[in-house]
């Protein structure tokens, strides 16, 4: 799975950093980021909350073809 955090829709309100710190932070911009692109698997449930928690959508989730041939 792959993270990446939509600047123009991000408010830095932290939900995502205090549920996942591993892979997001704020940033100085006071806007959350993605630290890593490639999220490790112990971590994509977590991840997963984190988008969930997101007010405003601003966590965009790509599952990889791997991850979907597991579900499958």
């Amino acid at each position: 799975m792959k993270v990446k955090v939509n600047k123009d829709a991000c408010i830095g309100c932290g939900a995502c950093a205090a549920i996942c710190d591993e892979v997001f932070e704020i940033n100085d911009e006071g806007l959350s980021e993605a630290k890593v692109e490639e999220v490790k698997e112990e971590l994509q449930d977590e991840v997963r909350d984190a988008a969930d928690s997101c007010p405003t959508g601003a966590i965009v989730i790509e599952e990889g073809q791997q991850e979907e041939e597991k579900a499958a």
